[in-house]
């Protein structure tokens, strides 16, 4: 592993070891087969939302002629580039055995994965009829002979790369001819574009108890003669190619134009970004793979990987279930919160105490009910709130959008360039901006990635403030597979400087000061190094001293540097980073009072809190800020407080709940080998355990 003065892990590369616990997930017999197929797509997407941002910036460094080194710590970005192309091509091998030893494990299910050479005859008829209903009317196919201009390739769209080498020439005269009579006279290259709106996987008719499933693209390789009959060719093959272009989004400088707008037509233009990877079938015929190369003008600067015969296998995650339970995950029922039922106010239960919601142990629809309640109370006069990715249909909006019919002011802070959901927030804020709400769209240079808001409401003549806080999207899809928290209060200390985030979002030439909340970009790292420096002061003094960190990704060196000091002031410090993690644990003389684990399960973990034990009086922080240089410089981010007893403790069980994990934890270390913790200890499954942590506080 390459390591950055013998301090650090490079980033990039310690990305590409997270995708490797995910694909250790795919890997594991302990995961239900279908399960473990989707792992199979997630360890695919995540990949090439890497090489769509991550990978295209580094490109960009040194297609500018520069070797990188102040941006990349002490790496040259053509080195880098070299080094993540070799660990994905073998990633890329791995996640290939994967999946064929998935696939021969489900056919002791009598569930059977088949191509285009294993249809029978019962089968032929079903499949032809699908091509011709289904398939052909959306097929995009280009016969590239006959073009002047290569055709553009959609990012991460699936092709179909088509070589057909026809009986003899046609002497006729017209299109087929003038095809025929170029550079290649005796073979037609074509493409076909995999269509995106259709299932990847069809289910074919159950036969004696089996049952069978054909990938689109097979599919459609079977009915290669019916897509090609106006040619008479002896022979047709076609291989998988995918291209994955720069996501960067580039803004115009017209004045007259909104900043919605700007933002919508640069997300149309990210479809031109520059390609920055070229994936292909490793066993495509060699004149069809030059064939392409020289016509899209690829490279040996540009990231070539051979893979296999599918691309695209984030469809996996979408790898029907066939109504068997034994393939899939138990259904976890998501729980009520303690003393908070769903009948009755809300909003009146959380005037007495504060609350903790933490999905998807516990149903997301607290959320939901508290805007949905506010959006009918005649006594609620307003709403704030901010919003960073949307569910595709979202109750969040409808309620928002529902609270301004009935006379609240409400104002929406949405981040439009929340990457890849920029196109849903732009639907969502011209629907809302329709309705009536009052939408701010940030601060110029900085992303608003916090999850707050407030409502006012007048009780006997005074306005009280009500609100919640986030570590997470207030979306429901993803509240039911990301763990996060959230914190319904009524603190009138906590609620009036989150009011202060919202008026930034307004004058945000003014700076406000925070006595409770740590604000970023203000605040936050200079808050936490004087949390540090208390660690350090206690510990030096013979104090409890300790630090429990439980992030998304740790990458600021500054921030690891800090740790480093406390670690050789003697504080303990341990780290639950499920991605990215830079620093390096346990090394003697720099980080040896440091543990890090990586907890990748059924859920994926998404919650930020921060535990300071302060001298044996915990200071605990839940957070939208993990500690990576964007979200402590570059974006509004809130690290809130608890200061409501039970909840404190109640974060630090879940805590420890997930640092005792040792079925799915793994050691963040020096080698980066993603080596499970194993002990002797009974065995704790966190995510499980954490679930059965709130069954008994329900008393269940």
């Amino acid at each position: 592993m390459e390591l950055i003065n013998n301090q650090y892990i490079n980033r990039e590369l310690s990305w590409l070891q997270f995708n490797a616990r995910v694909l250790q997930e795919a890997a594991d017999d302990s995961v239900p087969l279908v399960e473990r197929l989707r792992f199979i797509g997630i360890f695919s997407n995540n990949l090439d939302e890497f090489f769509k941002v991550r990978y295209a910036t580094i490109k960009r460094i040194d297609l500018a002629g520069k070797d990188g080194k102040n941006v990349l710590k002490g790496t040259t970005a053509s080195n880098l580039l070299e080094r993540i192309t070799k660990i994905v091509i073998k990633q890329q091998a791995e996640s290939l055995k994967t999946i064929d030893t998935i696939g021969k494990k489900l056919e002791s299910h009598n569930i059977f994965i088949i191509n285009e050479d294993q249809v029978n005859e019962d089968q032929d008829q079903f499949i032809r009829n699908y091509f011709v209903s289904k398939v052909s009317p959306a097929l995009v196919t280009y016969i590239l002979n006959d073009l002047e201009e290569f055709p553009h390739l959609k990012d991460s769209v699936a092709y179909l790369a088509v070589k057909l080498v026809l009986k003899e020439r046609i002497p006729k005269e017209g299109r087929i001819s003038k095809i025929l009579q170029q550079t290649t006279k005796e073979k037609i290259y074509a493409l076909i574009e995999i269509p995106k709106n259709m299932d990847r996987f069809v289910v074919l008719p159950e036969k004696d108890g089996k049952q069978y499933i054909i990938i689109l693209d097979d599919l459609i390789r079977y009915c290669m003669r019916i897509n090609f009959s106006i040619f008479d060719y002896v022979s047709a093959s076609a291989h998988m190619i995918k291209i994955t272009r720069d996501a960067q989004l580039d803004f115009d400088n017209d004045l007259s134009k909104s900043f919605i707008q700007k933002i919508s037509s640069s997300v149309k233009s990210r479809r031109d970004g520059e390609p920055v990877r070229f994936v292909y079938d490793k066993e495509i015929e060699k004149d069809t793979l030059e064939f392409l190369m020289e016509k899209m003008e690829i490279d040996n600067t540009d990231s070539i990987i051979p893979g296999g015969r599918y691309h695209n296998r984030r469809d996996y995650m979408r790898f029907p279930d066939l109504g068997n339970p034994e393939l899939i995950y138990q259904t976890m029922q998501p729980l009520t919160i303690p003393g908070l039922p769903l009948q009755g106010s809300l909003l009146d239960k959380i005037a007495k105490k504060d609350f903790l919601q933490y999905t998807p142990y516990h149903t997301f629809s607290y959320t939901v009910k508290f805007l949905r309640e506010s959006a009918i109370d005649p006594k609620v006069k307003s709403i704030k709130i901010t919003i960073y990715r949307l569910a595709s249909i979202s109750h969040i909006a409808s309620s928002l959008i529902n609270a301004v019919k009935n006379g609240k002011k409400v104002t929406v802070q949405i981040e439009l360039q929340a990457r890849f959901d920029e196109a849903a927030n732009i639907r969502y804020a011209e629907q809302m901006q329709r309705e009536g709400v009052h939408l701010n769209f940030g601060v110029t240079g900085l992303k608003v990635h916090c999850k707050a808001c407030v409502i006012e409401r007048e009780e006997k003549g005074k306005t009280k403030r009500y609100g919640f806080i986030s570590t997470g999207n207030f979306n429901e899809s993803t509240a039911k597979i990301y763990t996060d928290y959230t914190l319904f209060t009524t603190n009138e200390a906590i609620l009036k400087e989150t009011n202060r985030v919202f008026k930034f979002f307004e004058i945000n030439y003014k700076v406000n000061r925070y006595k409770h909340l740590l604000v970023s970009p203000h605040y936050t790292r200079s808050s936490l190094v004087k949390l540090i420096n208390n660690e350090i002061t206690n510990s030096k003094n013979g104090l409890p001293a300790r630090i429990r960190l439980k992030l998304n990704s740790l990458s600021d060196y500054d921030m690891i540097d800090k740790l480093y000091e406390a670690s050789r002031a003697g504080v303990k410090i341990d780290l639950i980073i499920r991605g990215i993690c830079c620093l390096i644990p346990g090394i003697p003389g720099m980080s040896e009072n440091i543990r890090a684990i990586s907890i990748i399960d059924k859920f994926l973990e998404h919650p930020r809190l921060l535990i300071f034990e302060n001298g044996g009086d915990p200071k605990v922080y839940i957070s939208s800020a993990d500690w990576m240089t964007r979200n402590l410089d570059r974006r509004v981010e809130i690290s809130c407080p608890i200061y409501d007893e039970d909840i404190k403790l109640e974060l630090m069980e879940t805590f420890d709940i997930s640092w005792n994990d040792n079925v799915k934890a793994r050691i963040l270390s020096k080698d980066q080998d993603n080596a499970y913790i194993r002990n002797e200890k009974e065995k704790i499954r966190s995510q499980v355990a954490a679930y059965d942590y709130y069954l008994q506080k329900l008393g269940n």
